[in-house]
């Protein structure tokens, strides 16, 4: 069996319930790569109970990664604006297909919601390991740059 695919055989993927948000906000600050503080998310307006409130109101909702007890990625999109706001994995699950799992429930959730355009902000750099992964998977760029520096990717398709 492939190492992969092996892996993710211990891993349950499942709808992101709202009472784990101060967990993703732990989660996101281990991130190997792009990590951001609980402070730094706190100034940017993002705390676990405003994170547990999107998710219950449906403005965000997304997909965890679990492996027996520990959550060990999650992603979320926002079902108004088609925006894939956040994708994270933990090191220790890195290069395994979590990440892409994750990302696909999400884009196919958001399909299903009526969005034909998806996006999300992306290192411009092509030295970071999610320069390379989204655009892999047909992420394009729309040769934009938001407000904290990160490329716009768009992934534009029909969904069944």
């Amino acid at each position: 069996m492939h190492l992969q695919a092996a892996a993710l055989m211990n891993i349950e993927f499942k709808p992101a319930p709202p009472h784990f948000a101060a967990e993703y906000i732990r989660l996101r600050g281990l991130t190997r790569e792009n990590a951001i503080s609980e402070e730094r998310l706190r100034t940017l307006g993002i705390t676990a109970q405003t994170w547990a409130n999107d998710i219950r109101s449906h403005v965000l909702q997304g997909f965890i990664a679990q492996s027996g007890q520990d959550i060990v990625g999650y992603c979320f999109g926002d079902t108004a604006s088609g925006e894939v706001v956040v994708l994270a994995v933990g090191p220790s699950h890195e290069k395994q297909g979590v990440g892409r799992q994750l990302l696909a429930l999400v884009v196919e959730q958001l399909g299903m919601l009526g969005h034909k355009r998806l996006f999300l902000g992306c290192a411009s750099d092509s030295k970071v390991r999610s320069y390379g992964f989204y655009r892999h998977l047909g992420w394009r760029s729309t040769g934009t740059i938001d407000e904290r520096g990160d490329e716009i990717l768009e992934l534009v398709q029909q969904w069944a």
